[in-house]
């Protein structure tokens, strides 16, 4: 089976099929996450603040998947915060790949670099770091760290890179 992607386009064998993923803001607590396709249009509804949404093939298979940061509570964390939610293309449908509830530090921000999560998150102490956490069958894993204990001006920076 040969996989190539490029610019929201995956092959597999010689099938060929476009595809987008969008976000619709209807209003501050409610957005849409559309995936469309040659012959499809799906949607799911995210009724959380969202603050980031990024693209790209975050499991390895040849398909564009969707990164959307959002802000919820969550069974084990009561208090509002921000998560990371991932969704993939199932067979033409929006479907989810990964809802998580953390990572190592408080998330305040990510980035998909290089086939990687790139998260910027605090720490106990009030500090900064930045993490890389690569896909590892059934959610994120560590990779290694970036930076530690950084300000927020220096992990911001490291982030970005």
């Amino acid at each position: 089976m040969r996989w190539l992607t490029a610019c929201g386009v995956w092959l597999l064998g010689m099938g060929c099929q476009a595809q987008t993923f969008t976000l619709a803001y209807r209003h501050d607590s409610l957005s849409v996450l559309t995936l469309t396709t040659d012959s499809t249009c799906d949607h799911w509804q995210l009724p959380y603040p969202v603050y980031r949404m990024a693209t790209g093939d975050v499991d390895g298979d040849g398909s564009e998947d969707a990164l959307v940061g959002v802000v919820k509570s969550t069974r084990f964390h009561p208090e509002k915060g921000r998560r990371l939610f991932i969704f993939k293309n199932y067979h033409g449908l929006v479907r989810p790949l990964w809802l998580g509830s953390s990572l190592g530090g408080t998330l305040c921000d990510f980035r998909f670099k290089n086939g990687l999560v790139r998260s910027l998150e605090t720490t106990r102490n009030g500090r900064y770091t930045v993490a890389e956490y690569h896909w590892s069958g059934f959610g994120l894993a560590f990779s290694r760290y970036l930076t530690k204990d950084a300000t927020q001006e220096e992990a911001q920076r490291v982030i970005e890179e």
